[in-house]
């Protein structure tokens, strides 16, 4: 299943997941440079980092600065950044899977998903590690009406119309394959990610995120039902930081210190007043958007408070489960990493967890700074 995931970054407001070896080259045939400072590899306590100096990184986000970088937005407002070592961090915005990136050395660090690095370890057989990951759950849903289809369980999938963009078409299969639901009792309805045919009844289920579309229509007076991919069959991690193995192995008291400081801005994230959140989210979309040539605000306009408030109270939703309760932000547990490598192979990926995942350093940030995992408190 070659069709990509991820390419519904360079269309609308959302992302969707990755891509073939074809796709990946022309979607991200654009690079931009970032300066990087290389450290000794070897670990060393999170305290020990505040003395050092790493001079700038760059880290590639996966969508334009909205709600799904908050976390990043403290770190640098509150000077966590500053005191892990670092003189910049600097946050590019995508959209942009991080991988072609990574892979050239223009950015050291990249928010991007399971999906988009094991498709490239996949097909590429590209040196890439995932080492964190902000979303426990990928937010992907089947939207539909509660007064139309009310698609509750995937099995109600069968015999109606979906709307399918078709980046999506290997996710979706996914869900069906997860399910075991014949392709063939589906009709897929090809559609843009405007979810105005669902509205007007055009399809009885419509792909979309849970932080996006799904709050949109809800938002235009409609109840809605969401069947969640996590919770249906598909659960896989998003939002991951991701490097490649050679800077892993050179850089590890760097990430150690990055992670570190990450950890620390989503928790504030999780403790600050949301209209606070909203207001800085806003500050920093205003700030890339005035220096955007392309015209940020032109294509997707100023943020809307309300929508960017839902989105951040459904983010959380992703990232905060019982096991970041216990375990603490970014952790992956050896069961979801299981999950995660068993949904990329029902879309068509093959990877082990070996392949994919190297969760070293954020275990030992915690086992040396158990205090971080109370985000909650």
């Amino acid at each position: 299943m070659a069709a990509t995931l991820r390419a519904r970054r360079l269309v609308r407001r959302r992302p969707t997941i990755a891509t073939t070896a074809v796709s990946l080259a022309a979607v991200l045939a654009l690079t931009l440079a970032g300066c990087g400072s290389d450290s000794e590899g070897g670990s060393s306590s999170a305290e020990d980092s505040v003395d050092a100096s790493y001079g700038e990184i760059s880290m590639q986000y996966s969508w334009i600065k909205n709600e799904e970088f908050a976390g990043e937005y403290y770190a640098d407002e509150n000077g966590y950044y500053d005191e892990a070592g670092f003189d910049a961090v600097n946050g590019i915005s995508g959209p942009d899977t991080g991988v072609a990136k990574l892979l050239s050395g223009s950015v050291q660090v990249a928010l991007s998903d399971a999906a988009s690095i094991g498709a490239a370890i996949a097909e590429q057989d590209a040196p890439l590690k995932i080492i964190g990951a902000t979303f426990q759950k990928n937010p992907f849903t089947i939207l539909s009406l509660k007064d139309g289809a009310d698609i509750t369980t995937p099995q109600d999938l069968v015999g109606k119309k979906i709307g399918v963009q078709d980046s999506n078409a290997s996710v979706f299969a996914a869900i069906l394959n997860a399910n075991g639901i014949d392709p063939k009792d589906v009709e897929v309805v090809p559609v843009d990610f405007d979810p105005t045919p669902l509205m007007k009844g055009e399809v009885d289920g419509f792909m979309a995120y849970l932080t996006n579309e799904a709050i949109t229509v809800e938002t235009s007076g409609y109840e809605v039902t969401n069947l969640p991919y996590a919770e249906n069959g598909v659960p896989y991690v998003a939002e991951t930081y991701s490097v490649t193995d050679d800077y892993l192995a050179d850089n590890k008291d760097l990430l150690k210190a990055f992670l570190t400081a990450e950890i620390k801005g989503w928790t504030d994230v999780f403790k600050e007043p949301t209209d606070d959140t909203v207001s800085l989210i806003t500050k920093y979309y205003d700030k890339a958007a005035s220096e955007n040539d392309e015209g940020l605000e032109a294509v997707f306009g100023a943020l809307d408070p309300k929508k960017t408030g839902l989105g951040l109270e459904a983010e959380k939703k992703l990232i905060s489960t019982p096991d970041t309760e216990a375990n603490g932000l970014f952790t992956i547990t050896p069961e979801l990493q299981e999950q995660t490598v068993a949904s990329l192979a029902a879309a068509g990926w093959d990877v082990s967890v070996e392949d994919l995942f190297d969760t070293s350093i954020i275990d030992e940030i915690y086992a040396d700074n158990p205090e971080l995992k109370d985000y909650l408190s």
